[in-house]
């Protein structure tokens, strides 16, 4: 049995499995950490060439282990995915892959251990588990919103998920749906490209010269943090951040590029239809709606409240302390990541650290304490 298994290795999972270690818990004894990937990254490792550092969200550094400065034009995805791995091999974290964990259960009961379930190369697996630090993020569950007519469009649609490039549809006319960051990078890399493109969003979008810095990113936290302390699910980023105002978005406002057309009520076979009665005819619909926190695996749980999400008391999940949630609701950023990683870590040396105690206490009236001192012990040293 594992005291901790984290499951995930990205960000946050890096930062949680890094802490263990450090304050003695053994990466391959006490700690299990598994990743669905086939190496590093996360899920940078599966972002467009074109999305290169410069141009990505703010790349945070692991603790331990500064970033340095990468060349700026060189992909995000091969940055971060030569970072991350060089961070696995300087502190022994011994993650496991590919593995993917399709279950998390109780068998026991809320007093026992957790068994983590899933498979791998080698085929399916299973480990018992103290605690369970989950750090899955959204990558795996992209947002397909409905609107009538979709299955009937005969052009072709994909979701930011499976962008590759925008020079596959220059010539073409896009029409990409969604207010976030990605949206308004891939309107302006179809245009460069020489794709005509039409902006459609529910709200118009939120720019603001606002300055993104560390205030900002708490103020963006706590307004997260209630939402999942009340059990409600986490908004979208867009809607807590908006879009900075950059001189490259300005230029793409000014061209009529980044301007939106509002949101079409329905999908025809050759394009969409404005409640206006204006119909756009298009190629392609390139849905840049977002993700979801990908949580399948831990429903054996029955974690998740009425109101659609998991209440969070900070990161551990108010219904079974047993779980940590990283990436999830404020800690969904790479501004909040690694801080969620090691409030994880800290939470479960503290877990332990009170099971022993108990186990202790129960030995000394004459019941065995069972195994869980041994890496609290280790973690409280």
């Amino acid at each position: 049995m594992f005291d901790v298994v984290v499951i995930g290795a990205g960000q946050a999972g890096l930062a949680a499995a890094y802490h263990l270690r450090r304050r003695g818990l053994r990466p391959g004894i006490d700690v299990l950490a598994l990743d669905a990937n086939t190496g590093p990254g996360g899920a940078w490792r599966h972002r467009w060439d074109s999305l290169t550092f410069d141009a990505a969200h703010a790349i945070h550094d692991l603790p331990g282990l500064p970033l340095g400065t990468p060349d700026p034009a060189e992909p995000a995805s091969a940055v971060v995915s030569r970072y991350y791995g060089e961070y696995e091999r300087e502190f022994g974290l011994q993650v496991l892959r590919p593995f993917t964990v399709t279950s998390v259960s109780s068998p026991d009961g809320p007093g026992g251990p957790l068994l983590v379930s899933g498979h791998g190369d080698d085929g399916d697996r299973e480990w018992r588990a103290r605690l369970v630090i989950s750090g899955t993020g959204t990558w795996d569950k992209p947002y397909w919103p409905y609107y009538p007519g979709r299955e009937l469009f005969l052009g072709r649609q994909l979701h930011t998920h499976d962008f590759r490039s925008a020079e596959e549809f220059a010539g073409q006319h896009v029409i990409v749906v969604g207010g976030g960051t990605s949206a308004a990078q891939f309107l302006l890399q179809l245009h460069e490209a020489g794709a005509a493109t039409t902006w459609a969003t529910r709200r118009p979008p939120l720019f603001t010269e606002r300055s993104f810095g560390a205030e900002w990113g708490r103020d963006v936290e706590r307004r997260v943090g209630e939402r999942t302390a009340a059990g409600l699910p986490p908004l979208s980023v867009v809607s807590a951040t908006g879009l900075p105002l950059t001189a490259q978005y300005r230029a793409g406002i000014d061209a009529g590029v980044l301007v939106s057309h509002g949101m079409f009520d329905r999908i025809t076979p050759e394009g969409v239809h404005y409640p206006d009665g204006t119909e756009v005819r298009a190629d392609v619909i390139l849905w840049a709606t977002g993700f979801r926190a990908s949580l399948d695996h831990l429903v054996p749980l029955r974690l998740r409240e009425a109101g659609g999400g998991i209440r969070m008391d900070g990161i551990a999940v108010a219904r079974d302390p047993r779980v940590l949630l990283v990436g999830y609701g404020p800690s969904a950023s790479t501004l909040g990541a690694t801080r969620a990683g090691r409030a994880a870590a800290l939470a479960a040396l503290s877990r332990l650290r009170e099971a022993a105690g108990a186990g202790a206490a129960r030995a000394a009236g004459g019941v065995p304490a069972g195994a869980a001192g041994a890496g609290a012990a280790r973690a409280s040293r």
